[in-house]
């Protein structure tokens, strides 16, 4: 009597199949100021699309909580709202990039944030043969301070919530988690201030940047509207392009 393993390989002769390919999507850059609500849609995104989000704050953050020699470089410079050094942060995505999750597509969130980091991304997505569309969230200055004032984090999880548009159930209190929630060093007001100065004088000129260089640049208003709302007007211009 045959077994079933000599039915399916021998009787019938038919080959295996072949593993189903996965089409490389386009790398996304979500770009805009602190504040613009970047984390919030790149995870939407990374839901949708089932690509990973790469956060270089989330990762320098990381480095702080484990108390390790890259935290403690960039500790120094988030604390005071300045930019973490161009070296490190580049060797941090170039690490994360060469995991095999971003093999088919990326998001990538806070970066890059200056002209150098910039150009070394554009090398590294030459040598991966692809284009990026950048996103680009613009949101009015006053509203920016507003957000970035009352947002509140989970030390635990890091679950960001906001005591104007997204308060926790109970005030003070991860939904999650049950910690007390906490305000980042650089949501700190004169922080947020300086952020925001840097900003406009290092990253807000990679906009001409992008265009020069004929990256895909869509704007989307992302002063108003719910973040789902703001998500669909991502969608549609991510189908657009």
């Amino acid at each position: 009597m045959e077994t079933g393993s000599a039915r399916n390989s021998g009787a019938t002769g038919a080959a295996p199949k072949a593993p189903v390919s996965r089409p490389q999507m386009a790398p996304l850059i979500l770009f805009g100021s602190p504040g613009s609500g970047k984390g919030t849609q790149s995870k939407l995104l990374m839901e949708r699309l089932n690509i990973p989000q790469i956060s270089t704050g989330d990762m320098l953050r990381e480095h702080i909580r484990e108390g390790n020699g890259i935290g403690e470089k960039a500790h120094a410079s988030m604390k005071n709202g300045a930019l973490v050094c161009d070296d490190l942060v580049n060797d941090l995505v170039r690490q994360r990039l060469a995991e095999c999750d971003c093999d088919h597509g990326f998001i990538l969130d806070g970066y890059p944030r200056t002209r150098d980091q910039a150009e070394y991304l554009t090398g590294i997505m030459a040598q991966r043969g692809v284009t990026p569309v950048v996103i680009h969230l613009v949101v009015d200055y006053n509203i920016i301070i507003a957000r970035l004032a009352g947002r509140r984090q989970c030390p635990r999880c890091g679950t960001l919530y906001n005591v104007l548009s997204k308060p926790p159930r109970v005030a003070g209190v991860c939904d999650l988690e049950g910690e007390a929630l906490i305000i980042r060093e650089d949501d700190r007001e004169q922080v947020i201030r300086e952020r925001l100065d840097a900003y406009e004088r290092q990253t807000r000129p990679l906009i001409d940047y992008f265009r020069e260089k004929g990256r895909r640049l869509v704007e989307v208003d992302a002063s108003g509207g719910t973040p789902d709302q703001i998500f669909e007007q991502i969608c549609r211009s991510i189908q657009s392009e």
